[in-house]
């Protein structure tokens, strides 16, 4: 095995021991900022993670950061910390395509709330990273360019819909990276990625994204961290999280220091475990892995029994919800661009287009369904536990090329892969998904770990647990 350079070593290294080298001067935003980019532009030809490399602006602004740093200026939480956008968040001068041709040249004059509050901590961004169109598919392939792969072998999906965003964390092209996630975006490309990702409780980071666009109710939604380790996200959810006027439906709640920091400790929390939800289906490689990691959490003093929680078969409520938002936001593009969307963005969008009132008054009868299961669990634990995905990381084929057996049973191509990830949206909860360890082929398996509501910080506490019991920052994938 080669050894790893000191070049690479740093390019692996947790954004909060960045930001701590940076501010003791051991090295420096701009040495970070070139490091990044040439590991960008040696890797990501292969890898196709960013949608837009902002070069020039990102030396300049490191540059800045330097500047301010040396002359005992106010430093910001993030200050001098390389970062990676995805591509739906609206970012002011710098291209965003929402992962559609039809924004192809797109500069917006704004930023979203999320880039404004992380511009507003100091860090800086590399660039935009991959996604599929507008976000609406599990996996990251568009028609701006080549399906995003994923690092631990590149003839796999990353994953999506922040696809782009795992696959440049995983590959050392930036110490940590923002998604979003409206059915699992963040948790299932962490998962065949092999990082931390965190979609927090819906309502906790605000959901503003400029461009024009109206405010639609934020059903499933939310931008979050994905990081190296528990520490980054938590320190990133201290800068994007709290109430921003323009979306009313974002918490009140005041954010500190301590709001998303994990708990020393982990004993006497109760877990519920449970392989299928009452419905999935489940490769048993990827459930070995995951119990086995679960179990762990035994010798650090949680108490594990398993829920018996049974979902209704819950991806119709999903899709009625999911396609109707989609049509409002992009159905006026159907007739003006009908031959430059893709295949499955025009699909979604039709059928949110067929949807009645009372077909999406019903779906919303039936979240609060789901809501109260969950509530249930919570009577008993702390915490319910899952595996993220039902398999690992397939072939990167196309937008619609997923998986159709799952453990020897037929699933729907278009969920069956993700059963345990969309269910915590209806529910608007906080989750997790933790590296559990790797299958047989070397590919990342990842666990769930879903809180009460609004209680990130359990969340954070149980993965930072396991973090300790099972570390994985320190592997890296064959291309990095």
């Amino acid at each position: 095995m080669n050894t790893p350079s000191s070049e690479q070593n740093l390019a692996f290294t947790p954004a909060v021991k960045l930001i701590s080298m940076i501010r003791n001067k051991e090295v420096s935003s701009v040495e970070l900022i070139n490091l990044y980019l040439e590991r960008i532009e040696k890797l990501d030809d292969h890898l196709h993670s960013y949608l837009t490399v902002d070069a020039e602006n990102a030396i300049s602004e490191s540059k800045k950061a330097q500047n301010r740093l040396m002359q005992g200026a106010k430093l910001g939480p993030l200050h001098g910390l390389p970062i990676s956008i995805k591509d739906l968040e609206i970012t002011k001068g710098l291209r965003t395509t929402g992962g559609s041709k039809i924004f192809q040249d797109r500069i917006p004059t704004e930023d979203s709330i999320v880039v404004e509050r992380i511009k507003n901590a100091g860090a800086i961004i590399l660039g935009k990273t991959n996604t599929p169109e507008f976000g609406l598919l599990g996996i990251t392939f568009n028609l701006l360019g080549e399906h995003c792969r994923n690092p631990w072998n590149i003839n796999k999906t990353s994953g999506g819909s922040s696809g782009g965003a795992a696959t440049a964390l995983a590959a050392g092209l930036c110490p940590v990276s923002i998604g979003s996630d409206g059915g699992g975006s963040i948790r299932i490309p962490s998962s065949f990625c092999g990082v931390f990702g965190l979609k927090p409780a819906q309502g906790r980071v605000p959901k503003y994204g400029g461009a024009g666009l109206q405010l639609l109710g934020n059903h499933l939604s939310q931008s979050g961290p994905l990081s190296r380790t528990v520490e980054d996200s938590s320190l990133i959810m201290q800068v994007i999280s709290g109430y921003d006027d323009r979306d009313p439906s974002s918490f009140r709640d005041n954010v500190t220091n301590e709001s998303f920091s994990p708990h020393e400790t982990v004993s006497g929390i109760k877990i519920g475990w449970t392989s299928d939800l009452g419905f999935a289906s489940v490769e048993p490689e990827i459930l070995n892995i995951c119990h086995t990691a679960v179990n762990s959490l035994t010798d650090a003093g949680c108490i594990i029994d398993d829920a018996k929680i049974v979902l209704k078969e819950p991806f119709e409520t999903f899709r009625t919800l999911f396609a109707t938002m989609a049509y409002t936001s992009y159905g006026q593009l159907l007739t003006k661009y009908p031959d430059q969307l893709t295949d499955y963005a025009t699909a979604t969008i039709e059928h949110g287009a067929s949807i009645s009132g009372a077909e999406y008054a019903i779906a919303l009868g039936k979240v609060d369904e789901i809501k109260s299961s969950f509530n249930t669990m919570f009577q008993e634990f702390d915490v319910v536990i899952t595996p993220t995905m039902a398999i690992a990381a397939f072939d990167a084929l196309g937008p619609l090329d997923t998986v159709s057996i799952v453990d020897g049973k037929e699933v729907d191509p278009w969920w069956g892969y993700f059963p345990f990830t969309f269910p915590i949206n209806l529910a608007g909860l906080p989750a997790a998904s933790v590296p559990a360890g790797w299958n047989s082929n070397g590919l990342p398996v990842g666990l769930q770990i879903v809180g009460r509501p609004r209680d990130e910080k359990t969340v954070l506490t149980v993965a930072a647990a396991l973090e300790k019991l099972n570390p994985w920052s320190h592997v890296k994938p064959p291309c990095s």
